[in-house]
């Protein structure tokens, strides 16, 4: 993979007819946010879920999550640039919850 330097981004991006003002020395390429269901089936009382929040919460990358204790699932919103889902299920085995991925909501 050849990396641009930020003259040859400049003139690539004029090239394509392109009007960009960059600022900095290097061009930062963000991942879109991720979203993901887990299924929590040892949630047994409603106070489980802010357990499994404040572990699931304190993953570096995550940045939004929804514990449901109904439904026995987690709806976790995060940058899957910085962590995979194997980060979060190994946050929530670790605070006594093991979970297990249903699928993706986006």
């Amino acid at each position: 993979m050849k990396t641009l330097v930020p003259s040859q981004a400049r003139k690539l991006i004029a090239s394509a007819g392109i009007a960009v003002i960059l600022t900095g020395a290097s061009i930062a390429v963000s991942a879109a946010p991720k979203t993901v269901i887990l299924a929590i089936p040892s949630m047994d009382c409603p106070v489980c879920p802010i357990t499994v929040k404040k572990a699931l919460s304190q993953v570096p990358g995550v940045s939004q999550t929804d514990v449901n204790f109904g439904k026995r699932q987690a709806v976790v919103t995060f940058d899957d640039a910085k962590i995979n889902v194997g980060a979060l299920t190994e946050s929530t085995k670790n605070a006594g919850y093991p979970s297990t991925l249903v699928g993706t909501a986006n």
